[in-house]
């Protein structure tokens, strides 16, 4: 099945299923333990189009003294992430998305991912402008980063078709599983 298909079925569910399963997201927190990810801040998304709710695990973190910060989507289908907390003001991109208004620059130690699909191997299919693909290439030759996707149990397929900029997630949770 070709990307844009895909796309299409895992988005109808995700939409269908909005807010009936939950995903315990303290998994995350675990997941950081475990892995000893000793980064302090952490990129994190603002949901949109029913992806997962982020949102408090943001903030949970932040009360841990994370640095917390949002992408800015750029030119070139480029982004950047810069710090933001839930008392300072978001504006909407042209994608419908909120960004934050501030612009310090964060270069984060833990990327949190929205996913369309994904695959057992943690493959990571988006919404197509290879965003997360080029930040992680980009990012990864700065620094080491851990990034988490999350996602719904029925989002994931037997295969993400990948190509070579396709990049691998560390892990991905869901409300039943983590795959590390």
């Amino acid at each position: 099945m070709i990307k844009s298909n895909i796309r299409k079925k895992i988005l109808d569910l995700r939409k269908k299923n909005k807010k009936i399963l939950k995903v315990d997201l303290d998994s995350v927190i675990k997941i950081l333990e475990n892995e000893k990810i000793k980064g302090k801040k952490v990129g994190g998304y603002y949901p949109v189009n029913f992806e997962i709710d982020d949102l408090k695990l943001l903030e949970d973190l932040r009360k841990k003294n994370f640095d917390i910060s949002l992408p800015v989507i750029k030119k070139n289908n480029q982004m950047d992430f810069y710090k933001w907390s839930k008392t300072e003001p978001l504006i909407i991109n042209k994608f419908g998305i909120p960004e934050p208004v501030a612009k310090k620059i964060i270069y984060p130690d833990i990327l949190l991912v929205p996913l369309v699909a994904y695959d057992l191997k943690l493959n990571m299919l988006g919404y197509g402008g290879g965003f997360y693909d080029r930040y992680i290439d980009k990012i990864s030759k700065i620094k080491n980063i851990f990034t988490i996707g999350l996602a719904y149990s029925f989002q994931k397929i037997t295969k993400v078709p990948i190509n070579s900029f396709d990049k691998k997630l560390n892990c991905i949770v869901t409300e039943k599983e983590i795959l590390v």
